[in-house]
């Protein structure tokens, strides 16, 4: 409970949240509810995140049709991170306001092991061509499908978000049995 009757009352269990000082950082909405699912990733675990994100979604209650959307626009912003990021990154998608926020953070820059050229670095496989397409449609994709896109860039690295409407209650169906 609190003594401001402006504020509301606080969940048992839960800290209220402090306002910013005057001079720090603004409020990040949801910076304090416990997300859905917080993943580290790289190069070789792309398939885990994308089955992680499935399940993680689908529990939280988006329609199956949405939660492929949802899984796209992740791996999309993942493989962004590994690609023009440091090689690897974080994905935490949480629940608040109605949507679901999956965040993508990387560490900014390549690392020494992965500055050579495209030439140098570029490997083949029987499978390459199935995957052929050009570069960067892949942030046009997540501006396509989901409901909020936003991205920001500096010297430590990127953090872009994909947030994607829940369904009311009330237009959520059941799952089959």
């Amino acid at each position: 409970m609190t003594d401001d009757p402006r504020r509301p009352p606080q969940r048992p269990g839960r800290k209220a949240a402090e306002p910013p000082a005057a001079n720090g950082p603004p409020h990040v909405p949801g910076a304090d509810i416990p997300p859905i699912l917080a993943q580290d990733f790289d190069s070789g675990s792309m398939y885990a995140l994308r089955a992680a994100v499935a399940a993680h979604v689908t529990q939280a209650g988006m329609p199956e049709p949405r939660a492929r959307d949802v899984v796209l626009a992740v791996h999309e912003l993942a493989a962004n991170a590994i690609r023009h990021g440091a090689g690897r990154g974080r994905l935490l998608i949480t629940a608040h306001d109605g949507a679901l926020h999956c965040q993508v953070t990387d560490d900014g820059k390549p690392t020494a092991a992965r500055t050579g050229t495209a030439a140098e670095t570029k490997t083949t496989s029987p499978d390459d061509a199935l995957w052929a397409g050009e570069e960067g449609h892949g942030l046009w994709v997540v501006h396509q499908i989901a409901d909020q896109v936003s991205l920001q860039s500096g010297p430590g690295g990127t953090i872009a978000t994909a947030s994607f409407n829940l369904p009311s209650p009330g237009q959520q169906r059941p799952l089959p049995r």
